[in-house]
């Protein structure tokens, strides 16, 4: 699995729920009691048995001195050469699509447009367009790879088609000159922007969405990359999914509107002490 990657150190972040004899034989595993060792206001701060307890990985990879951080969900099994080419931080040649549009969705320009990126602005799917398309070279901060299996698709998308993807390979690599949604799901980031890559607590299933908005408000760009994990989703209940949802279907459309101009205009949606989370992540940087 990921512990068995070469060129790659497995960080696992543990949780209160995690099983106290939890132990890696190739990585390094941090417990809540090393977490709370790192920064007790920012623990507290994230709370816990929540996916952004992730936040310390990061911190955890700042203090290794790592050049590279990937991000991946624990429902994902890696694919044959995982990791091994990794576009992040070089040049590489990609379908550049431009839109008049907010935002970018990059899942409506694979073999399954009729399906959507959990994130994506749904007052916008209407409208989407893919014809606008160019061969350029980019050199992306970001690689949000796809995942075959149970795609990252919101409730309501999923509600609806229920799919098993199998996404084409020559579509990719693929990149917008538009703030687009990209997940934390198997996501890889170079280490010069994690200052500014946090996923927020308190917004539901929003976290790494509009922590994509803030870091591409920022001035990150990404590229995606083709599948290179299947998903085996956990047991997940889509209606508690919809509602954790709700207030992206909310304001993703204000927010993709406003963060490419100004990324800070994102802490006027976010709870007061989420921005104060935020706030105590960058002491570390």
């Amino acid at each position: 699995m990921f512990d068995e990657m070469p060129g790659w150190h497995l960080v696992v972040i543990g949780d209160r729920k995690t099983p106290a004899d939890y132990h890696l034989d190739h990585g390094t595993y941090v417990s809540p009691e090393h977490q709370e060792e790192i920064d007790k206001e920012l623990s507290d701060l994230i709370g816990w048995n929540c996916i952004q307890r992730r936040n310390f990985g990061f911190l955890v990879a700042l203090e290794m001195g790592a050049e590279m951080v990937a991000v991946v969900d624990d429902d994902n099994i890696p694919l044959a050469g995982w990791g091994t080419d990794v576009m992040a931080g070089r040049p590489v040649e990609a379908n550049v699509f431009s839109t008049s549009l907010p935002a970018f969705d990059a899942i409506g320009a694979t073999n399954y447009p009729h399906l959507w990126h959990r994130g994506y602005p749904l007052q916008l799917l209407p409208q989407r367009d893919y014809s606008q398309r160019s061969r350029q070279v980019v050199t992306p901060d970001v690689q949000a790879d796809f995942w075959n299996g149970d795609p990252d698709i919101d409730a309501i998308c999923r509600m609806q088609f229920a799919p098993d993807c199998t996404f084409d390979d020559e579509v990719f690599p693929l990149t917008s000159d538009t703030i687009t949604p990209f997940d934390s799901q198997n996501t890889f980031i170079t280490s010069s922007w994690l200052e500014h890559y946090f996923l927020f607590p308190g917004v539901g299933r929003m976290d790494d969405i509009w922590a994509a908005y803030y870091l591409q408000g920022k001035g990150a760009s990404v590229v995606f990359g083709r599948a290179s994990v299947i998903q085996e989703r956990n047991p997940h209940d889509l209606i508690i999914d919809m509602k954790l949802e709700y207030v992206g279907y909310e304001n993703n459309l204000a927010i993709v509107s406003e963060v490419a101009a100004d990324p800070d205009a994102l802490f006027r949606f976010l709870p007061e002490q989420t921005v104060a989370a935020f706030a105590r992540y960058r002491t570390h940087f």
